[in-house]
């Protein structure tokens, strides 16, 4: 039987209780990594390690809002703690808020740039002392297609997602002396819980899934699953001589077609 892709290495995902971050905690185990769960749902974390309990790697969950730096650094600790080392970080966490400038009050304002923006930041700054002692290591920020791309009424996620892209190039040329690989990933509409919640809030739900739907090449909403699948690639040694990289997981949407 072979080993998986991340096999022994440890990996920490934030976000991880939830749509891709969930999906990609039960992915990088079955590749075999020991993973670190980082989330503000203790309920559903809790709930995550009992369902993966002896199917493979340990996975432990430790309450978490990246949007506090003392909560970033005590997730890496009790990461290093646990397992002696931290390989992968995964900074995943985000939310999102409708609104143009007017309607965007300062207070969703703060929370959007501070959970999408500054809790990568977080997370980085501190996993990448333990990844530079060790020699080395792969971070990587989930970012948007709309860190590349404007959408109406999306104006503080817009500005975080595009924060996070160019965060990761300027991380990824201070981080390469040490071997830590920095890369991002773009997701383009995908059916989590997040973006069902939208669609049910919508006055047609249907009419707002079929305009989400119809620009995207492919044809269809992305699912949580293929954007892990893209995260074990850019975790693994398989993608060893990329860092800097935005990668795009978006249905093609971003092409300009539709657009």
């Amino acid at each position: 039987m072979s080993s998986g892709r991340l096999e022994g290495k440890v990996a920490v995902i934030t976000g991880g209780t939830s749509g891709i971050g969930r999906a990609g905690v039960i992915r990088f185990a079955q590749e075999g990594a020991r993973v670190v769960v980082g989330s503000r749902d203790r309920a559903a974390g809790d709930a995550l390690v009992r369902e993966l309990a002896g199917q493979g790697p340990e996975v432990t969950h430790v309450p978490t809002d990246v949007a506090r730096a003392e909560d970033a650094a005590r997730l890496v600790e009790a990461a290093v703690g646990r397992h002696g080392r931290l390989d992968i970080l995964w900074s995943n966490a985000g939310v999102q808020e409708a609104g143009t400038a007017p309607e965007t009050s300062e207070e969703i304002w703060e929370r959007v740039i501070g959970v999408n923006l500054t809790g990568h930041f977080h997370m980085a700054k501190f996993a990448i002392p333990v990844m530079t002692r060790q020699g080395g290591g792969a971070i990587i920020f989930t970012a948007s297609e709309l860190g590349l791309v404007g959408a109406s009424s999306s104006l503080a996620y817009c500005a975080a997602k595009g924060g996070v892209v160019n965060m990761t190039r300027a991380m990824a040329i201070d981080c390469a002396p040490a071997a830590i690989r920095v890369n991002c990933l773009c997701p383009g509409a995908i059916r989590t819980p997040m973006l069902e919640r939208w669609f049910r809030e919508a006055p047609d739900p249907a009419l707002l899934e079929r305009r989400q739907t119809e620009p995207i090449p492919l044809g269809r909403l992305g699912r949580p699953e293929e954007i892990a699948a893209a995260a074990v690639f850019l975790a693994s040694d398989e993608s060893s001589y990329m860092t800097g990289a935005i990668q795009l997981v978006d249905g093609g949407v971003t092409t300009g077609y539709g657009i």
